[in-house]
């Protein structure tokens, strides 16, 4: 049986990857009529922790998508970071659903909205992670070809690059969709999945983590090396300020999703017992939701100095961080490629 049935009352709408077993309905069919999440600790614990996650995601996604589209002039960095706060701020968008589900199980808001709120939270992990190695990329090719990037990165392109980068995490999202399902049973209604086969469920949870998260930050972790190496070797590393918000955001990715992965796996391979799988799936999905609101938070404070920031507003911040990020890697393109002029000169 699926352990992560026993989690559906608690979880969000998807992060669980339960599947329908009548048993199990039959074996839960008192707690099912009488469910009461405030006589409920972890319950009450998860309630709250989606509902900070909905008010801080979406006002400071919503903050920073205003900065970067409206407030800021366009470049391929704010290109970068407003496609991350937009999907960010999507996926905190259907938290509401869930955060309701979690009070009540009972999904009272139909098929289309079950299957939207699973596909918007597995759109947001693709595309989040897509975009971290995108600007991993960028920064490496930067680092190593520093007049050919100079020369060739423009919004247009950059644009072309984050549309290919979606495309993909839709494509890869579109099954969280299909094998979503509402049930009625004891007068509550379930949104949950019905996979055709254990391995049809078995496919698409290994292909989450390979493509969603191992292949993401094999590259990712190549990209660092080579920038590392790069820089040091022309020593031109003395400040890493260019690289402080990237390797925050990649750093939060990686700890936010390493839980929710882990525990998926050890329900496929049955690694655990049953309630430990159980326990850490509802751990490890609010863990990894809690990605999407600390992204904007990280912008603020990764930006400047702490002084500096604290004499700003909150809007400057923002502004700060972002900007930061593209007029620092300018002047290391400027001196890569004063390194790469002289070079050639003695040559």
């Amino acid at each position: 049986m699926d352990t992560t049935e026993f989690v559906f009352e608690y979880t969000s709408t998807d992060y669980a990857n339960y599947t329908e077993y009548n048993e199990t309905y039959d074996m839960d069919e008192s707690h099912s009529l009488h469910h009461n999440c405030s006589e409920e600790t972890l319950c009450m614990i998860l309630l709250v922790v989606n509902v900070i996650i909905i008010l801080l995601g979406v006002l400071g996604n919503g903050v920073v998508i205003w900065i970067a589209g409206f407030k800021m002039k366009k470049t391929v960095n704010t290109t970068w970071y407003l496609s991350l706060a937009i999907s960010d701020f999507i996926f905190c968008a259907t938290l509401p659903f869930n955060a309701f589900y979690i009070a009540t199980s009972d999904w009272p808001f139909g098929l289309v909205m079950c299957r939207f709120t699973s596909f918007a939270m597995f759109l947001n992990m693709f595309s989040s992670i897509f975009l971290l190695v995108i600007i991993s990329a960028d920064r490496c090719i930067a680092v190593i070809f520093p007049v050919w990037a100079q020369n060739q990165r423009t919004i247009r392109k950059a644009s072309l690059i984050v549309l290919l980068a979606w495309v993909l995490a839709v494509s890869l999202s579109i099954p969280s969709a299909i094998f979503r399902d509402v049930k009625h049973h004891l007068e509550r209604t379930r949104c949950h999945n019905n996979y055709i086969s254990q391995y049809t469920h078995t496919s698409i949870a290994i292909c989450r983590f390979i493509f969603g998260f191992l292949i993401p930050f094999l590259i990712i972790i190549v990209c660092y090396s080579v920038i590392i190496f790069k820089l040091r070797s022309n020593q031109m590393a003395k400040s890493t300020k260019p690289f402080k918000i990237m390797t925050a955001l990649i750093g939060t990715f990686f700890l936010c999703w390493l839980p929710y992965h882990t525990f998926v796996l050890a329900e496929l391979t049955q690694s655990f017992p049953n309630d430990i799988i159980a326990f850490g799936l509802k751990i490890g999905s609010s863990v990894a939701s809690a990605n999407s609101f600390l992204n904007p938070i990280l912008y603020v404070f990764m930006g400047n100095d702490f002084r500096q920031k604290f004499k700003n507003s909150i809007l400057s911040k923002i502004e700060n961080a972002i900007g930061d990020e593209g007029r620092t890697m300018s002047r290391y393109l400027s001196r890569s490629s004063s390194v790469d002029a002289r070079v050639s000169t003695h040559i």
